[in-house]
């Protein structure tokens, strides 16, 4: 992911949020709207998040230490992981609390012109935010859907700033529409509905970003273009007689390890051994860029028992 282009998407939420919540606040406190309130919790949230996501970017670009010898790269999978709980608890769970306290104690709006002109400005900087985000997402997304973006993104914060705004937009026509047939009918009871949805609507967001950031935080390997890449360039050594298996795992967005068990001629010397494992780090590095750190173990290949077949991986012949 281009780093530059996820930043410039999440300030930009940052800052429209930050603005929209001031707003909201404002507009609940004169009309008492408490879809305006739901919404409101849900911008200061999402400002809240985005700066997470800030911190998360700066603190895993520290350098590696003894302590944590790979670097810090899956820091931002810790934020995004942050976010979706903070989505959930803040933003969601307090906006279905309001529309039920809403529906027990219900209440006519005040000057519901003021909700309703805020509802129209926040729709217009929100939209403004999800664009920028789609086309920052454009530029990496390639030929994949968005559900596969959003599935199978290795750098969460795109992603994140793309499902929170998302989110923001339907959010704001649940309640736009809440405040409206209130006005309309004279009935609280819309303007409670729209909390509901609200509060329902990020709860559901919450867990698809949970659910996608935890498989992140436990661990995953390389895509198979890159693992077939990674491959093929071992393959291609002159040196390498097989590639008995190989790992991989993402240390953080943009930084991948490779380890793999490769098998040379019986006799060889350990100094073409060395000049060949240098080539082949060369060749990973070539391939796919991200591989910053490659493990080669040298072995000498013996074909497996019928029956006891590798436990940790497929043997790949050189050939292949």
């Amino acid at each position: 992911m281009s780093t530059g282009g996820g930043r410039k998407a999440i300030i930009a939420a940052l800052l429209a949020n930050l603005g929209i919540a001031i707003t909201k606040f404002i507009a609940w406190a004169v009309s008492g709207s408490a879809s305006m309130l739901a919404e409101a919790v849900h911008s200061v949230a999402d400002t809240g998040n985005q700066g997470l996501l800030l911190l998360g970017s700066q603190q895993a670009k520290r350098k590696p230490d003894q302590e944590h010898p790979f670097g810090y790269g899956r820091e931002r999978y810790v934020y995004a992981f942050v976010v979706a709980i903070i989505l959930f608890s803040i933003g969601g769970v307090f906006s279905i609390y309001e529309g039920i306290d809403k529906l027990t104690h219900p209440h006519t709006l005040e000057n519901a012109w003021l909700p309703i002109l805020v509802l129209v400005v926040a729709i217009g900087l929100e939209s403004f935010s999800l664009r920028t985000a789609v086309r920052e997402s454009n530029h990496i997304r390639g030929k994949q859907s968005w559900v596969q973006f959003v599935r199978h993104a290795k750098a969460p914060e795109l992603p994140v700033v793309l499902l929170e705004d998302v989110a923001a937009l339907t959010g704001l026509v649940f309640a736009f529409l809440g405040v409206g047939l209130t006005v309309i009918t004279g009935n609280s009871l819309w303007d409670a509905i729209g909390t509901l949805a609200i509060g329902t609507l990020l709860v559901l967001v919450a867990v698809v970003l949970g659910i996608e950031t935890k498989s992140l935080l436990v661990g995953e390997g390389a895509n198979p273009a890159d693992v077939t890449a990674i491959r093929n360039a071992i393959n291609e050594e002159p040196a390498v007689e097989t590639l008995i298996h190989m790992k991989t795992l993402y240390l953080g967005p943009e930084e991948l390890l490779v380890a793999a068990k490769v098998a040379f001629a019986p006799r060889s010397k350990l100094q073409d051994v060395a000049s060949a494992i240098n080539s082949l780090e060369s060749r990973v590095r070539s391939a796919v860029p991200i591989a910053r750190v490659i493990f080669i173990e040298p072995d000498i290949y013996h074909s497996p028992r019928k029956g006891n077949p590798p436990t940790d991986s497929i043997v790949i012949k050189a050939s292949d």
